[in-house]
């Protein structure tokens, strides 16, 4: 990954939106259809400020209540925010992360699924909702087995009613991530799925040559994690 140790965050996200353009570029890809989510865990509210000062409208969290303490108040603030959950979600925290998420990436579970589609019927909120895949079938992982995804996709669709938009993976971090990528695409042509959440900081380069729609930037958009 290109090494940016002394920019500001504005020129950090300047320098990774070029580097978003000239990937789709070279794959030929309409830089319209990739979207770029900042990765806002872990950051301290003067890095969220500064990023949403630079016109970032994206961002993606994992945990819903560090969320709500984040961004209930900035959301008021910011009406065309989009905040994209990108972490596991318990079933206790359902109904807080529709009412405040727009996109939830990580839906992996029948039981999630259920709860889910309980929420949005009481809610009358319905967020985008991508499955997570786990394409190196990793026990210590959330996420789908590929081989089970057809079954749960219809589950998920019939049986709970949820329409499902995206899929969502996280390579192994000691593999290749390119044939990760490959296999989420292929899983998605199968099931007429349009959007592909795919690639990170190191990575997000390689996820838009294998179709990625939305790539999940943190590190290289805010700087190291700063010590608290």
């Amino acid at each position: 990954m290109m090494q940016t140790p002394n920019l500001s965050i504005s020129e950090r996200r300047a320098d990774i939106l070029k580097r978003i353009g000239k990937a789709a570029q070279k794959s030929e890809r309409v830089l319209e259809t990739i979207t770029l989510t900042a990765v806002s865990k872990v950051q301290s509210d003067d890095r969220v400020d500064e990023m949403l000062k630079t016109g970032q409208k994206i961002f993606g969290e994992n945990r819903v209540q560090e969320a709500q303490e984040r961004w209930t108040q900035r959301k008021e603030i910011h009406s065309d925010l989009e905040l994209r959950l990108i972490g596991p979600l318990q079933t206790n925290k359902v109904e807080a992360a529709v009412q405040l998420f727009d996109v939830i990436e990580t839906l992996d579970r029948p039981k999630l699924a259920e709860h889910l589609a309980r929420a949005i019927k009481k809610n009358g909120k319905t967020p985008e909702i991508f499955v997570q895949v786990n394409t190196g079938e990793e026990e210590q992982k959330a996420g789908v087995k590929p081989s089970e995804l057809d079954t749960f996709l219809k589950l998920a669709t019939e049986n709970f009613g949820l329409k499902i938009s995206g899929l969502m993976c996280i390579p192994p971090a000691d593999e290749p991530a390119g044939p990760h990528f490959a296999l989420l695409r292929k899983l998605a042509a199968k099931n007429s799925i349009e959007k592909l959440s795919m690639g990170m900081s190191e990575d997000f380069e390689t996820a838009i040559a294998f179709g990625a729609t939305h790539v999940r930037v943190g590190s290289a958009l805010f700087g190291d994690r700063e010590n608290k």
